[in-house]
């Protein structure tokens, strides 16, 4: 069984089909009705699609104004496009800890790490499910710091009635084959700022203007282009999204029927207020039990998990240099050793979920009695 299928059809290749015979392949009208369809569903004003969330959240943050020298926060458990977008723009990331329950920025330590040099603060909506960003948007605004969401899995989500996306300066979508929708590579920016939108719009063609006869370019800017062959499953996939989203949260919630009575395992929460998309499923094991020994357990039953997603200072480059300890950053340490994500796609039948927790029961208990020996 495979950690996520893509759920796609007739749909996506007639989109495709009729791309190929318009011979309009790169940005074209394509993507600027598939940009339309996801400002109108989160509630933005502008929508700016680009060829992945890395390249997206590099020109968001270039938009919000970060330069070189500049520290941008973010949370230590992400995957590390998250850092690495902050490294392209010359800047430097500040990494936070997360709070263990949600694996999301601990709003509780955010203002200790704001310097004179803070430019950003972008949180990271982890596996679906919204930061606080009640509480990061009240410290954001205190000091004057814009805020970019990585909501790279979050497609879908809400945070107390208003969409990902739409709760910071900027969001960052990802449509990589593993996350709510697909576009096979893909990313999007969302913003209600005209200013940065005008940056965008800038930066992500080049730097150039297009004028009457032909462009000016007045700016250094990049290739950050989705073309419309790509945009065109995009625009399949949204009239699958309610579908998608509905049947995720339907599985989830079976997950977390299945699990209720299994011991050392802790099943994903949402807060009151918010909803989760669920981009995947994500439980924290107990210390006792070896992670890492799960997923081969687990994948010599057939059953494809993974670890849930990397501590960046635990990563060779982020740890040689920048050095930071364990012991600050306890909790992003401990999700980075104990989190397990397991299977979740709407083509998944609960049958398969049943199969999915007795394994996982059996392989975690079986791991428990081999540590006592």
């Amino acid at each position: 069984m495979r950690l996520n299928v893509p759920l796609t059809g007739a749909e996506e290749l007639a989109e495709i089909a009729e791309v190929l015979e318009s011979g309009y392949l790169t940005q074209g009208p394509r993507a600027a009705r598939f940009e339309k369809l996801i400002a109108e569903h989160i509630g933005a004003t502008f929508a700016f699609a680009t060829s992945s969330a890395t390249t997206g959240l590099h020109l968001a943050l270039h938009a919000v104004g970060v330069s070189a020298g500049d520290e941008v926060i973010i949370p230590d458990f992400s995957f590390p496009a998250t850092a690495n977008a902050v490294i392209q723009q010359g800047a430097i990331p500040v990494f936070v800890d997360i709070d263990l329950a949600t694996f999301n920025l601990n709003p509780s330590l955010l203002e200790e790490a704001i310097t004179p040099r803070t430019r950003a603060i972008m949180p990271v909506h982890a596996f679906g499910l919204t930061a606080d960003m009640t509480a990061i948007s009240d410290i954001a605004a205190r000091h004057n710091i814009p805020v970019v969401e990585d909501a790279a899995c979050a497609l879908g989500a809400t945070h107390r009635g208003v969409s990902a996306g739409a709760l910071g300066t900027a969001g960052v979508f990802s449509f990589h084959p593993r996350k709510i929708i697909t576009t096979g590579e893909g990313g999007l920016i969302s913003t209600s700022d005209e200013k940065v939108a005008a940056s965008i719009s800038v930066l992500r063609s080049h730097g150039a203007v297009r004028g009457e006869r032909y462009m000016s370019f007045i700016d250094a800017g990049y290739n950050y282009r989705l073309s419309d062959v790509h945009a065109a499953i995009g625009v399949a996939q949204m009239a699958r999204l309610d579908y998608i989203l509905e049947r995720r949260r339907a599985l989830a919630a079976t997950y977390a029927d299945l699990f209720v009575d299994t011991p050392g395992v802790t099943t994903p929460i949402t807060p009151a207020g918010d909803e989760h998309s669920f981009q995947s499923y994500v439980v924290l094991l107990d210390e006792d039990i070896d992670r890492d020994h799960v997923i081969d357990g687990m994948k010599a039953r057939g059953i494809e998990t993974t670890l849930g997603t990397y501590s960046m200072h635990l990563q060779p480059y982020f740890s040689e240099r920048f050095g930071i300890s364990d012991e600050a950053l306890p909790a992003a340490t401990r999700a980075q050793r104990s989190a397990l994500t397991l299977p979740l796609y709407p083509q998944l039948e609960e049958s398969e979920l049943q199969h999915v927790a007795e394994v996982l029961s059996e392989v975690v208990a079986g791991n428990r009695s081999a540590a006592k020996r």
